[in-house]
């Protein structure tokens, strides 16, 4: 399911090994896929802390700390709502980086607003919010979900090869 994945998940683990860092994620659309490919390599202990599927906006407020109010008024797929995940991970855990991820994957859901594949994605480090971006990404479900995962794990490779160069 992740051997296409290998490649940027190594690079991943070769870089936080080096610094000394590690790394979690806080998921919604993916449902844990995220942290399944970084631990589907072994030794992935030395360098991913751990995973927070907060696929309900309870979730997201108890275990994230996002705010109830911040939701309501942007939605919970949105860039607001992303950022504070990755935020309130690295808060709430012994992190250096944290990935966080909120969309629709469908086939329901979505709207004219935010349509089926619109995902928000964050990225931060030592407590810092270093990039929010959207997608919108076709497909099914599936697709849907593994492109997100492909994603993240783009944007954190290239990140902390970044910050160790």
């Amino acid at each position: 399911m992740f051997s296409d994945d290998t490649d940027l998940i190594q690079r991943i683990a070769v870089a936080l090994i080096r610094r000394k860092e590690c790394m979690g994620v806080a998921e919604s659309c993916t449902g844990g896929l995220i942290g399944a490919a970084c631990t589907s390599l072994s030794g992935s202990s030395q360098w991913f802390e751990r995973g927070v599927i907060s696929y309900s906006d309870q979730a997201k407020t108890e275990l994230l700390g996002v705010p109830p109010a911040l939701i309501a008024l942007h939605g919970s797929v949105s860039e607001a709502v992303a950022g504070h995940m990755a935020r309130g991970l690295l808060a709430h855990a012994p992190l250096d980086w944290a990935l966080a991820v909120t969309g629709i994957a469908g086939p329901t859901g979505g709207s004219a607003d935010k349509p089926v594949g619109t995902v928000w994605l964050a990225l931060a480090h030592n407590g810092r919010l270093l990039r929010v971006w959207r997608e919108q990404f076709p497909g099914t479900r599936q697709a849907v979900r593994m492109a997100t995962v492909r994603a993240g794990l783009m944007a954190l490779a290239d990140a902390v090869e970044e910050q160790d160069a």
